[in-house]
């Protein structure tokens, strides 16, 4: 492929891999699916269903919203208790006045998406087989943000030796998959000789951000440290900068599994943090990072490798992983084990240190490419298929019907015994194991009930 002189040249439909048309507005426009992609802080917001996703991002920017309402309001019943010691007192107003200033900021941070009430066309969705992770919310990786460019450099330096030593002599175009805070693609960018540095990832607050700042513009929000040292680290308002980026670092909202890209387009692939984490078998992302590959062109990995998928045959190891990857028509070339300081704020008593693994590999031939992304089955999709009776929709069906038989006992007067008692007479179980399984079921809504966040 020819070398390619700006973003545009690279950017492909994510919904048909058609090449976009710039519109008004700088925004882009495919002319096979005749859909259009608005930009959120001026990045391309390019998801195969923009409008769904935009109210999607919508709707979990307004829940961090309302939490940080909700947390406030508590800290206010808080500090209305008689008695309160003077130091308590100060760190429920420290807190309490933190969470009102967060809201604010991000509010102003992320005005676009707020300002407009597209709501999330499930139904789009459906037809394209694509969503949102339902366990990624607009702050799951939010530390991230101040690990990345206010806690110090010892994580970033520790990470960037490593990339360094990994990357070729020249990276060419590179894009970076889940880009996260961001701090990884401008360390490439500034300190290598890239010639163009595309940063991917999903999540508006982390991109939106790591744009602003790599453009030399400070930017403030609050940290809120889950270990706090002192009375003061239980929420820190954190000045996140760094100098500005030289010009050629590019921001993308989309999913990196509908990456909105040509084929071809990269002559590097960086995977910080993100291969044992998708929903994906290792053997299908190797062949769309292998798309997205020049002929040449070389993988990058970096971070954990610890697989969770429900399947145990698809939590592989370091030596199978090479394997899946070596299937994918790469070669490896190299691949390394080293500990690295891991989430060390200052402000907190978490932080470890982190064994991580990374390898390169280059591309030494085509592979047929995985299929488009589908993140909901044809049962769920259509509604025509049958329903397949999973063992853990067989566990959960028998779990809540004892849990529902429980809760309507639950009116002021029986004690755990008694409820056992009508659990044995109803034959659910006997009643020395109904005793246990209800105080468990207890304990865990109890628990629940006392969560603040």
């Amino acid at each position: 492929m020819a070398e390619a002189q700006s973003l545009e040249d690279l950017l492909a439909c994510p919904r048909c891999d058609a090449a976009l048309a710039t519109v008004a507005d700088d925004d882009f426009h495919c002319p096979a699916c005749q859909v259009s992609f608005p930009q959120l802080n001026g990045l391309p917001f390019l998801f195969a269903e923009p409008d769904a996703a935009w109210g999607e991002w919508q709707a979990r920017v307004n829940y961090e919203l309302r939490r940080l309402e909700s947390r406030a309001r508590r800290l206010d019943q808080s500090l209305s208790a008689d008695e309160l010691h003077p130091a308590t007192q100060a760190r429920l107003v420290q807190v309490r006045d933190a969470c009102h200033d967060q809201h604010s900021r991000l509010k102003r941070l992320l005005a676009e998406l707020l300002a407009t009430g597209q709501p999330a066309a499930q139904e789009t969705y459906l037809a394209l087989r694509t969503r949102l992770p339902s366990d990624q919310g607009l702050n799951t990786y939010y530390q991230n943000l101040h690990r990345d460019w206010c806690w110090g450099d010892d994580e970033n330096a520790a990470s960037w030796h490593i990339i360094r030593a990994l990357l070729p002599g020249t990276p060419g175009r590179v894009l970076v998959l889940g880009a996260g805070g961001g701090r990884l693609s401008y360390d490439l960018h500034q300190h290598s000789t890239a010639s163009l540095t595309v940063a991917l990832d999903f999540n508006p607050l982390l991109l939106s951000a790591a744009s602003r700042i790599s453009q030399g513009d400070g930017l403030e929000l609050w940290e809120f440290p889950i270990a706090p040292r002192t009375s003061q680290d239980h929420a820190v308002l954190r000045q996140l900068q760094a100098d500005p980026v030289r010009p050629g670092l590019h921001y993308v909202l989309g999913d990196v599994l509908r990456a909105p890209f040509a084929a071809g387009s990269f002559d590097t692939v960086v995977t910080p943090w993100l291969i044992d984490i998708l929903p994906v078998e290792l053997q299908d992302l190797a062949g769309r990072i292998n798309g997205l590959l020049a002929p040449g062109g070389q993988w990058l990995n970096f971070g954990s490798l610890a697989f969770s998928h429900p399947e145990e045959a698809s939590n592989y190891s370091l030596e199978e992983s090479l394997a899946v990857i070596a299937d994918s028509r790469f070669e490896t070339l190299v691949h390394r084990e080293d500990q690295i300081p891991y989430m060390c704020s200052p402000a907190s008593r978490h932080g470890r240190q982190e064994w991580v693994t990374s390898f390169a590999a280059r591309k030494i031939s085509e592979v047929a490419t995985p299929g488009r992304y589908r993140a909901l089955p044809e049962w769920l999709v259509t509604g025509r298929d049958a329903v397949p009776a999973l063992e853990s929709f067989q566990m959960q069906a028998a779990s809540t019907r004892i849990f529902a038989f429980v809760m309507g006992l639950i009116d002021g007067k029986r004690s755990i015994k008694d409820m056992a008692k009508l659990m044995q007479a109803q034959r659910l179980m006997e009643k020395q194991e109904a005793e246990g399984v209800i105080r468990d079921f207890l304990i865990r809504m109890y628990e629940d009930s006392r969560r603040t966040d």
